[in-house]
C-alpha cells in the first residue's frame, strides 16, 4: 500500500472516530479521557518516512508557512534598501557609497552578526520585556514586536545576501581601477567573496534542514576564515600607497580613523563573546526510556531561556529548552529524534560542553503578556515547564499532548505537571486517549483561559496548524518558524 493511500485511510479513520469527552481532575490537573477509544494502531505502525512523504518538512518551510511571511518581508526590506543604495551609488547620486562600498559590505556583516549574537539578542529580549511588559501596553504592539523578534532572521539573511552584492560591486570597481590597488588586496577580497557565497548557499533550507551538520560547520569555519581575511583586507587597504605601489609600515596610525576597522572590531567582539563562556561541565544524565534523556546541570535559570550543549564544541551545538525552578539546578529534556539526541539516550554523558550565556527566544517573550496558553507536543514541553516551577508575572495555562508521560519521560517530569490549580495544566496522553485535534484543543484552552496569546512548540506541521486555527479564531498565536 502506498504512503498516500495509508494517509488517506488514517484521515478517514480519524474523521469517523468518536470524539472523547474530557474532564479536568483538580487534584493532579490531568485530563481524564474515556478509555474506550482504541488508539489508532495503524498510525503508530506507519513508518516515519511514509507519514511525511506527502507533506515533507521542506514543503511546510517553503510554502505552507506563507509566501509573504514577516520573515520574508524583513528579508525583502533589507535587500531592497541595499539595492536602492547600490543603484544610487552606480548612478553617481551617492558618492560616499561609490567611494567606500566595502564599508557597506562590512556594515551588513555587522548587522547579520548582531541578529545572531546570543549576547545582543539576550539584551534585546530583556529590554523588550522590561519596556513592553506592562498591562497598559496595547496587545497589538506586543504581538507586532513578538513577530519582529521571532523573524529577525530575515534581517540576518537579507544582510547576508546584501553584503555579497556590495562586495561584488567593490571588486568590480577595484578591477576597473586596478592601477590604484594591489594583487594581494584583490586576492583577499575575492577569497572573502567566495566564502560568503559558500556560507549563503549552505544556509539555503534545502541544505540546512537535510544536512544540518554541513550547514553548521560550513557557516562556522567559513565565517571564521572570512573574518580573519577581513582583518587582512582592512590592514592591506589602509596601508597601501598607490603612488609608490607599496605598503606603509606605520599603518596603525591610519587604522584608528577608518570605519572599516571599528566595524570589523565590533563583528569580532560579538562573534568571539559567546565562545569565551564555553565550559566543559559535569552533568547528571538519565534516560527514563528509549525516547528521551534528562540532563541536569548546576545553577538555576530564569524561565524562558534556552541553552546549547555539545560533545565536540568545534563540530556541532544543539539548543534545548531549560527546565528550572530558578534556584539550585536546571535540566534539559532531549527527545530521541536525531543522531545527537539518540546518543544522549543510549550513552548518557558525564560531562558536556555548554555555553554559559543562555540565550533568549520566543518562550522568553511569554513574560511580556498577562495571560498565555502554552501548547507543547512530546519533548517540546521542556521550554514551558519552568513557567510552572518558578514565580512568573504571566499567568500561564499549559497544554501538553504526548504519549506515555511517566513511561517515556519519567516520574519527575510527571510530578512537575501535577498539583497545579484546576485548569492550569492539561495533559493529553495519546497512549490512553488517542490522537486529539491539537489545534482545536489550543483554541478551546485559549478561550477558557481568556488568553492574550498562544505559544506552541511542535513539529512544523503541528505548529502551523495550531497557529492557523488560533488566528482564524481571532487569537494571537506564535510557533517555531523554519529559521528559529
Amino acid at each position: 500500500m502506498t504512503a498516500k493511500l495509508f494517509i488517506e485511510k488514517i484521515k478517514s479513520f480519524s474523521a469517523s472516530a468518536p470524539t472523547p469527552t474530557a474532564s479536568v481532575d483538580a487534584g493532579n490537573s490531568y485530563v481524564d479521557v474515556e478509555k474506550n477509544l482504541p488508539p489508532p494502531a495503524e498510525v503508530e505502525q506507519l513508518p516515519k518516512k511514509m507519514k511525511n512523504k506527502d507533506m515533507s518538512r521542506l514543503s511546510i518551510i517553503m510554502c505552507d508557512q506563507g509566501l509573504f511571511t514577516v520573515y520574508k518581508r524583513l528579508f525583502l526590506l533589507c535587500f531592497f534598501l541595499n539595492i536602492v543604495a547600490l543603484a544610487l551609488a552606480i548612478a553617481g547620486l551617492f558618492p560616499y557609497a561609490q567611494q567606500r562600498p566595502a564599508v557597506f559590505s562590512i556594515g551588513n556583516i555587522l548587522a547579520l552578526t548582531l541578529c545572531r549574537s546570543e549576547a545582543f539578542l539576550r539584551f534585546l529580549y530583556w529590554l523588550t520585556v522590561k519596556l513592553l511588559g506592562w498591562p497598559c501596553v496595547p496587545l497589538r504592539v506586543k504581538t507586532a514586536i513578538t513577530s519582529f523578534l521571532q523573524c529577525i532572521g530575515g534581517i540576518h539573511s537579507g544582510c547576508g545576501v546584501s553584503s555579497v552584492v556590495w562586495l561584488v560591486f567593490a571588486l568590480v570597481l577595484t578591477l576597473y581601477h586596478h592601477e590604484n590597488t594591489s594583487y594581494e588586496i584583490i586576492a583577499v577580497a575575492s577569497a572573502i567573496l567566495a566564502l560568503l557565497c559558500f556560507s549563503s548557499l549552505a544556509a539555503f533550507p534545502l541544505v540546512r534542514h537535510l544536512h544540518h551538520n554541513v550547514f553548521e560547520r560550513t557557516h562556522r569555519f567559513a565565517g571564521w576564515t572570512a573574518l580573519s581575511l577581513l582583518w587582512v583586507f582592512v590592514v592591506l587597504t589602509t596601508g597601501y600607497e598607490p603612488a609608490t605601489r607599496s605598503y606603509d609600515l606605520f599603518v596603525a596610525r591610519k587604522l584608528v580613523s577608518r570605519q572599516e576597522l571599528w566595524l570589523t572590531f565590533a563583528i569580532t567582539f560579538f562573534i568571539v563573546l559567546p565562545w569565551t563562556t564555553v565550559r566543559r561541565v559535569p552533568v547528571s544524565a538519565t534516560a527514563p526510556s528509549g525516547h528521551a534523556a534528562i540532563i541536569k546541570f548546576a545553577g538555576g535559570v530564569k524561565a524562558g531561556l534556552l541553552g546549547r550543549i555539545s560533545r565536540s564544541p568545534l563540530s556541532e551545538w544543539h539548543a534545548f529548552g531549560i527546565i528550572s525552578d530558578g534556584k539550585e539546578e536546571h535540566m534539559m529534556l532531549a527527545g530521541s529524534v536525531g543522531d545527537f539526541t539518540r546518543r544522549l539516550v543510549a550513552e548518557p554523558p558525564r560531562h558536556l560542553w555548554v555555553r554559559g550565556l543562555h540565550f533568549a527566544g520566543l518562550p522568553y517573550l511569554v513574560h511580556m503578556y498577562s495571560r498565555v496558553v502554552l501548547v507543547a507536543t512530546g519533548s517540546g514541553i521542556c521550554v514551558f515547564l519552568s513557567f510552572l516551577l518558578q514565580p512568573c508575572a504571566s499567568d500561564v495555562c499549559v497544554v501538553w499532548v504526548t504519549k506515555g508521560v511517566e513511561h517515556n519521560f519519567g516520574r519527575e517530569i510527571k510530578e512537575m505537571m501535577s498539583g497545579h490549580p484546576k485548569g492550569k495544566v492539561i495533559v493529553h496522553d495519546t497512549a490512553v486517549a488517542g490522537r486529539p485535534n491539537v489545534a482545536e484543543m489550543a483554541v478551546e484552552a485559549a478561550r477558557t483561559w481568556n488568553a492574550e496569546v498562544v505559544v506552541v512548540t511542535s513539529n512544523p506541521q503541528g505548529s502551523r496548524d495550531v497557529v492557523a486555527a488560533c488566528r482564524k479564531a481571532g487569537i494571537a498565536a506564535f510557533g517555531p518558524i523554519w529559521d528559529s
